[in-house]
């Protein structure tokens, strides 16, 4: 019979399976395990997942003594209790007594059903059920889970949350006794609307647990006087941004997160603080995030200035959205250039007006600086040269790195991404930045910024192809990343807010600026040895304001901000890596010193890797006596000559000078007598532009430009047309002319007798 019995048992266990998918309300812990945001299940309880390490032994204890006191002793029912109902309520012709275990008591909660005796019978089934699957500290869970406190609220967690305001293992004696009367008359004792009833039957129970020696007298007799101050709050919505996101990224029950609380509502003051002294300028946003560099876990996320605005788009997650970074990709940029050997921090670059493919950036403040060098072009976020070096390093690496960081929006883009994206034409996020920054804090190895912990099934299930937690790829070299952080760094930079260093206390922190095209956002992002901040401050509304700068509108925060997180930081700072050297250079080029250099300076490089080209800045010209001619190998007299050194001028800073009316020493032109045609130093077609299409406006027609480089000793210039002769002009004067419709070729040559030829196509439309 008992054989059969079980047989019986195990079809009905496979016919009839336990409803145990049980759906929890998420709710999102902090660093400390608090929660600090919940939300509704899909059925509106809030149901909030208990977990063993919350129930603590005052919570079992008195679970057990009041529910079930042989819970641990009975297969799922209690046969002696049965018996006991059965006679009581059949000699009372009612019910008087129970004799439902905790396991069939989380029968009925899961699927519950009217007193029928058939039903009890089914929740018996369910019991030994329960029994077969789960342990007894599972079933116990179970309860702690399940169990209706009224209304919507269901479970010892979302009780203890939603009316102590605290975790179930912080419960007292007497709040945990209170809890336990309320699942047997939820509608009768409500807590907050029934207190006085509540403190009657928690002392009944409190003294009967006194009369059994449950507890010690103290611990009684302390439960005894405390007030019961219980009232239904509202659920903790304390970090909406980072808990929407997590709750549609990472699919779990209870989000971990690394968010330091205090930190986080101290600077969600100062940023909303920030941003109302910024809506007169009708700037009403602004987004924060803070990463440990050591961990990688961020540990504040503020999404908006404030969350409840519904008029400027509080709810919109400003650290989540696609912006453009403006100049803020130009350190990782600079980092590849050192990396790759283009240039080092003492490079010299020219800052004049250049065409690449028809497109022509301009600064900031629309001026040319001449030359600079890099680490200068950095400091005051020069647009002309980082285009050239971005040109020279190749788009292809700096998108594959930014790819390498999880810019999704880059990898959506990577095709259509050009020149212009060094300069902010391209989408990136706030969330995206930070991550990045903190890889140049970490020596130039990224690893990807830690929001909560995610369980391993969760992120392969999730994204299979990120990295687990703590990995990480280095995209720039510690060289590289050490040289960046050095130019960063400086005290002295012109994107520091005005009188901000005379006015209050200056972090030791590297940081760089960016502000987007039509100044719709301003960025700052910084990094010290122990945090990553990022900052991102506009309109979500992608309104552009004048006043809206990075250095101006968003550095401000980002210091303020440091000055809340590390005010009395220690001089700890980053020290050069033992790969990095350093030499010596010639301070007009960057380059190796020459024999002729009298100008040096120290400059960082990696060797092996930086160019290790010697300086050619002079160049030595045989010359007349009176120096207003120069001679070749070809043409050389036999007397009457000097050599002297000339200073080498490249063709861009000729047409730059020449242009500005600025002067300097030109190689007088070559000996008139000189039948020798070289066919090195020819003109350089700058406009139009080689292999371009134009089309122009067939009612108002549009003349186009000619222009080119030249070398020194050139004055004049010869201009074709389809091999027709144009015109003659000055080297470095600009003409014009009238193209057909059709495809032309353009020729230049210059007085010494070489030529360049360029082919360009015109379309006359109607615009």
């Amino acid at each position: 019979m008992t054989a059969t019995s079980f047989l019986v048992f195990l079809l009905m266990n496979r016919l009839f399976p336990l409803p145990d998918n049980i759906h929890y309300s998420t709710i999102m812990l902090d660093s400390k395990g608090e929660v600090v945001h919940a939300f509704l299940t899909t059925d509106q309880k809030w149901r909030m997942k208990t977990e063993l390490s919350e129930i603590s032994p005052t919570l079992k204890k008195t679970l057990i003594y009041k529910e079930d006191k042989y819970f641990y002793h009975h297969p799922g029912i209690n046969p002696l209790a049965i018996g006991r109902a059965a006679v009581m309520n059949t000699l009372h012709l009612k019910r008087t007594s129970g004799a439902s275990t905790i396991t069939m008591q989380v029968a009925r909660m899961m699927e519950p059903k009217g007193r029928t005796y058939f039903n009890k019978l089914w929740e018996i089934f369910r019991a030994f059920q329960l029994e077969w699957k789960y342990s007894k500290d599972e079933i116990l869970l179970l309860y702690f889970n399940l169990v209706p406190y009224g209304s919507n609220v269901e479970g010892v967690k979302s009780a203890s949350i939603l009316y102590f305001k605290k975790n179930p293992d912080h419960l007292s004696l007497a709040e945990v006794t209170a809890l336990s009367i309320i699942p047997n008359r939820p509608s009768s004792l409500r807590l907050g609307q029934h207190n006085d009833m509540i403190v009657v039957q928690r002392n009944k129970w409190l003294k009967r647990f006194a009369a059994d020696k449950l507890f010690k007298s103290k611990e009684i007799s302390d439960a005894l006087l405390e007030p019961l101050d219980a009232k239904r709050s509202d659920a903790p919505n304390l970090v909406p941004h980072l808990a929407n996101k997590l709750k549609h990224t990472t699919h779990q029950d209870i989000i971990r997160t690394h968010l330091l609380m205090n930190t986080q509502m101290k600077l969600e003051n100062l940023v909303q603080e920030y941003a109302r002294g910024l809506n007169s300028y009708n700037i009403h946003n602004a987004s924060v995030i803070v990463m440990d560099n050591k961990t990688h876990h961020v540990i504040v996320y503020i999404g908006s200035a404030d969350f409840k605005d519904k008029t400027d788009g509080g709810q919109v997650n400003g650290a989540a959205a696609v912006r453009e970074p403006g100049s803020a990709l130009k350190p990782l940029m600079y980092g590849l250039c050192i990396d790759n050997g283009v240039l080092t921090p003492k490079s010299v670059m020219t800052d004049v007006p250049i065409n690449i493919n028809g497109f022509q950036p301009e600064n900031y403040d629309q001026q040319f600086n001449g030359f600079v060098t890099m680490e200068y072009a950095l400091e005051n976020s020069l647009n002309i040269p980082a285009v050239k070096a971005l040109h020279e390093l190749g788009t292809d690496k700096l998108v594959h790195t930014l790819e390498d960081c999880d810019f999704r929006q880059i990898r959506k883009d990577e095709k259509k991404l050009g020149l212009s994206m060094i300069l902010g034409g391209c989408g990136v996020t706030l969330e995206e930045m930070t991550g990045m920054y903190g890889a140049l804090a970490n020596g130039g190895l990224y690893v990807r910024p830690e929001y909560c912990i995610v369980s391993q099934s969760e992120t392969a299930k999730n994204n299979p192809a990120q990295h687990t937690p703590q990995m990480g790829k280095q995209i720039l070299s510690p060289s590289a990343d050490f040289m960046i952080t050095e130019i960063l760094s400086k005290v002295t930079r012109p994107d520091l807010p005005v009188s901000w260093s005379s006015s209050m206390h200056l972090p030791r922190i590297a940081w760089k600026t960016g502000t987007s095209y039509g100044k719709r956002d301003a960025w700052s992002i910084g990094y010290n040895i122990k945090y990553t901040v990022g900052v991102w401050v506009g309109n979500f509304s992608g309104l552009g304001v004048p006043e809206l700068s990075g250095a101006n509108v968003a550095t401000p925060l980002l210091f303020k901000i440091f000055n809340t997180l590390d005010y009395n930081s220690t001089n700890e700072w980053y020290s050069m890596p033992k790969a990095c050297g350093l030499r010596l250079v010639c301070s007009e080029t960057g380059k190796v010193p020459n024999d002729f250099c009298t100008n040096t300076v120290m400059d960082y490089f990696i060797p092996l890797v930086s160019n290790s080209e010697k300086c050619m800045n002079m160049r030595e010209v045989d010359v007349s006596a009176d120096e207003k001619i120069s001679y070749c190998k070809n043409c050389l007299p036999d007397a009457g000559y000097k050599k002297k050194m000339y200073k080498v001028v490249p063709p861009d800073m000729q047409t730059y000078f020449d242009d500005n009316r600025i002067a300097y020493e030109k190689i007088p032109p070559h000996n008139p007598q000189c039948d020798r045609i070289s066919t090195e130093g020819g003109p350089a077609i700058r406009l139009p532009k080689n292999g371009t299409e134009y089309f122009i406006d067939k009612k108002d027609p549009q003349t186009l430009q000619l222009s080119c480089e030249v070398s020194g000793d050139v004055k004049s210039v010869y201009w074709y047309i389809n091999n027709k002769f144009y015109k003659k002009s000055d080297a470095h004067k600009k003409e014009f002319f009238n193209p057909e419709d059709v495809r032309v070729k353009i020729s230049c040559t210059d007085d010494k007798g070489r030529n360049n030829d360029i082919w360009i196509k015109v379309k006359y439309v109607n615009l």
